[in-house]
């Protein structure tokens, strides 16, 4: 099978979002064929280059999503009369569309310990789906005959096109207000939204020439596909670990309410085409497949498959017993874990609470006086550099130097570290050093530090926010978000009580292994996989000289890589044989 990975900032770009399992992925499934369809999103993630490709990667064609040149198409009378229709469709379609849901209201904050749980989005009219859709197949089409949209989707006729549709009667009253520079942000980023319509990628020996298309994720990385199953009927398979929409929902808070408005339609159209269009949807959580279902999505189309994390690396951590090792004689020295010491790891920002975990610990202090807990993690860009002085200031006022005390450490309780390095230690090392794994996060998305935790056999104490209890699932304590003294009695409880913290431990390590591995990921994509394709009608059937169809001209055995179907050559000896390179290509 030959298959068409559809990314967005991610792989195969060094440290690009969601490039290890689409990389995982990849290399799990050496039987197929790799054809990647990349967007960068900046300068710096082109200049930090790819990952090492395995040889079943045969193709790569990149394409920036932050810059577009002048492709110097010039349209002729006929050809801005076709823009202008289209494009003012597809305007009109955003100016009568449905206000979104107050559960995602553009532009309003969450709740904190409400944020996970997904509201009533309305949907989409079928009206103004049908009238956007049909406007973006017909963008599609004329970037295909004339050469490319850059020029004209940047033209003044844009704009005007934009503001007659919001002018026109039956407009909602938002879209009515927008002014100028509203028009002109709105116009902007259509502009930049609608850049894979300009691509090359659709024809017969591109996108045309495989079975499938997988888009890594919603939004623009799903564009291209849906244009592959317009013109060739391309079976499309989307992967959404994060909802998109929901994420633009949360987005552009400071902009006026017209431009929220309009780009919110606009997501929300493009997602719902999407979702209509997809032979399946593939949701990394309960959670995520909550959001995809208030959104539009067709509940028989989803198929929950959770994220692959490799387990090897804390194997050796998660086979080693923590509680109760046997000592002395000339049995060998293993690490084992510090019996009073709590461990948190990931990225430091204000959504994982810190300040209430500090504030529990005080509690833990308290009850357990010899306890020490281990932060490490990085900072996330410069507010959570900014929240991480603020918590090493609050970890200062509660723990000051307790070199005196009665269970003097020499030094605070608390430690702020990173990992990274040579000679560090790496996450399996950190688990090891600790028996209890705290996750104080207010939003949380699907917990990865957590199963870690887990595969390293470590009990675990959670608050209930985003795909937490579906991970879990009754191996660990959770207690709600925002709630210092439920998280500290829970730690306490599990300090005192090293049967339970082993129990919970084992079975935390079993369900890991059996939910969460790279092994049970590729296996549920390649089953998958093969369930579209079979589900799939032939495409593109060979006719004969009258026009009618030959349904055994193109056997089975035509896919199969090699030339099953054409004279056998001489044989080569297989020393003389070199593995050719991917083909890459990059668009400017």
């Amino acid at each position: 099978m030959r298959i068409g990975l559809l990314t967005e900032g991610g792989y195969p770009y060094v440290g690009g979002e969601g490039g290890v399992w689409c990389d995982r992925l990849v290399r799990g499934l050496d039987r197929h064929e790799f054809d990647v369809y990349a967007f960068s999103t900046g300068q710096a993630q082109e200049d930090a280059g790819w990952v090492a490709l395995p040889p079943q990667v045969t193709r790569v064609r990149t394409a920036p999503l932050w810059a577009a040149e002048e492709d110097g198409v010039v349209h002729g009378r006929r050809a801005r009369r076709r823009f202008t229709e289209h494009y003012g469709e597809l305007a009109a379609a955003l100016c009568t569309a449905a206000e979104p849901g107050t559960a995602a209201e553009p532009g309003t904050a969450e709740k904190p310990g409400t944020a996970e749980k997904p509201g009533t989005a309305e949907k989409p009219g079928t009206a103004e789906a049908d009238r956007f859709t049909n406007a973006l197949h017909g963008l599609a089409e004329l970037a295909r005959d004339e050469g490319g949209l850059v020029a004209a989707l940047r033209s003044e006729q844009a704009v005007r096109a934009l503001e007659h549709a919001c002018r026109t009667p039956g407009a909602r009253r938002t879209a009515r207000e927008a002014r100028v520079p509203d028009l002109l942000t709105v116009a902007g980023h259509l502009e930049r939204a609608l850049r894979p319509l300009s691509l090359d990628w659709y024809e017969e020996d591109g996108l045309g020439a495989v079975d499938l298309c997988h888009a890594a994720s919603g939004g623009v990385a799903a564009l291209p596909g849906l244009l592959a199953r317009h013109f060739f009927g391309v079976p499309l398979l989307v992967t959404e670990y994060g909802v998109r929409l929901r994420t633009h929902y949360l987005t552009r808070p400071d902009a006026s309410p017209a431009v929220r408005s309009l780009l919110a339609a606009f997501h929300g159209l493009l997602t719902a085409e999407t979702y209509r269009a997809a032979s399946y949807l593939v949701p990394g959580n309960a959670h995520a497949r909550r959001w995809q279902e208030r959104c539009g999505a067709d509940r028989a189309k989803l198929r929950t498959i959770h994220p692959g994390l490799d387990a090897t690396p804390f194997a050796r951590v998660g086979e080693d017993r923590p509680e109760g090792r046997e000592k002395g004689g000339n049995r060998e020295k293993r690490e084992h874990a510090d019996p009073h010491t709590l461990v948190w790891t990931g990225r430091v920002e204000p959504a994982k609470d810190l300040v209430s975990l500090l504030h529990a610990f005080a509690e833990v202090r308290a009850a357990e006086p010899g306890t020490r807990l281990r932060i490490v993690g990085r900072p996330s860009g410069p507010e959570g550099e900014a929240y991480l002085g603020h918590c090493r200031a609050l970890a200062a006022q509660l723990f000051p130097d307790e070199a005196d005390g009665p269970h003097a450490v020499g030094r605070n309780p608390v430690t702020f570290e990173e990992l990274g390095g040579p000679g560090a230690e790496t996450t399996a090392d950190v688990h090891a050093g600790g028996t209890v794994t705290v996750l104080s996060s207010v939003v949380e998305g699907f917990p990865v530090g957590l199963i870690e935790a887990m595969f390293c056999g470590r009990a675990t104490v959670s608050t209930d926010v985003g795909a937490v209890v579906e991970v879990i699932g009754g191996t660990g304590l959770v207690v709600p978000p925002r709630n210092p003294r439920a998280l500290a009695e829970a730690c306490v409880s599990l300090l005192r009580d090293p049967e339970r913290r082993a129990r919970l431990g084992a079975a935390a390590r079993a369900r890991a292994l059996e939910l969460f591995s790279v092994e049970q990921n590729v296996a549920a994509f390649h089953a998958l996989y093969l369930e579209t394709v079979a589900r799939t009608p032939v495409r593109r059937p060979v006719l004969d000289g009258a026009g009618d169809p030959q349904p055994f001209a193109a056997p089975a055995e035509a896919h199969v890589p090699g030339h099953w179907t054409e004279p056998t050559p001489r044989a080569v000896p297989t020393w003389a044989v070199e593995t050719p390179e991917p083909v890459t290509e990059t668009v400017r």
